[in-house]
């Protein structure tokens, strides 16, 4: 069974996530970051794939991609990498990245090398979800690649639900439209938000991402989701420490203040 159906199938709340980008600070961490998460409890990890135009990255993840592009991180060696970390790591492992690095790839080849080295799932923002019912499910699907679609507080009932009918991973609750980067809390509205998708009673396992960075944004998102995710606040802690243990104890630090 696909790790990540394992990981909803034996826990159901208070499952937290953890977003890097490979290669970043150096190019020869992903192995580590990956082994010392699993190591501190974390359920899930997020491997990001660098790209030089992310959208919907805030400045902490985009400065992290482009010090790993400068780094020399490339899909191709992200995989050896991830093939020799799947020897001792067992929680399940998702790509997150660009349409435009995947296909220069080969969206095929992609899936199939996922499924080689033990990548569970995928989160290509801009991938538009009638594309990927069109044409990449399919092939998703052969490869059991979880493909992880992202919602925010603008995307209408109708879209959620269909894409609740389409996938079976989790689905991934943007905040708030605006791009990725830590908040001290959510507003009355984004509760709100959080709390409608909570009462659509969806058959996937959702998690919550965008601005989790303390221990109130940890415990609203957990309190109306499966989980949390967290991107920002860990790659700004790998940046601003000398070591990824040092990282990691400061982010459950600050996860409990």
């Amino acid at each position: 069974m696909n790790r990540i159906k394992q990981l909803f199938n034996k826990k159901q709340k208070n499952i937290l996530s953890i977003y890097f980008t490979a290669g970043y600070p150096n190019l020869n961490d992903t192995g580590k970051i990956i082994k010392e998460l699993e190591k501190n409890g974390i359920d899930l990890i997020e491997v990001g794939i660098p790209f030089s135009d992310p959208m919907a990255d805030g400045p902490t993840i985009q400065e992290s991609g482009t010090q790993s592009l400068k780094n020399g991180m490339n899909l191709k060696l992200l995989f050896e990498q991830i093939k020799e970390v799947r020897k001792e790591a067992e929680l399940p492992l998702i790509m997150m990245g660009y349409l435009n690095p995947i296909m220069q790839y080969g969206f095929e080849k992609f899936c199939k090398k996922c499924k080689e080295v033990g990548v569970d799932g995928a989160i290509i923002p801009d991938l538009p979800f009638n594309d990927y019912i069109s044409e990449y499910k399919p092939i998703c699907d052969a490869y059991d690649l979880k493909v992880v679609m992202l919602v925010t507080p603008e995307t209408s009932e109708e879209r959620i639900r269909l894409i609740d009918e389409n996938t079976d991973g989790f689905i991934y609750m943007v905040s708030s439209a605006s791009t990725t980067g830590a908040q001290k809390s959510f507003d009355d509205k984004k509760l709100e938000y959080f709390k409608k998708i909570n009462s659509m009673k969806l058959r996937n396992p959702r998690l919550i991402g965008f601005g989790i960075s303390n221990k109130e944004t940890l415990e609203a998102a957990q309190s109306n989701a499966n989980g949390a995710i967290i991107g920002s606040k860990f790659i700004s802690l790998l940046k601003t420490n000398d070591s990824v243990e040092k990282a990691i104890q400061e982010l459950k630090t600050s996860l409990k203040s």
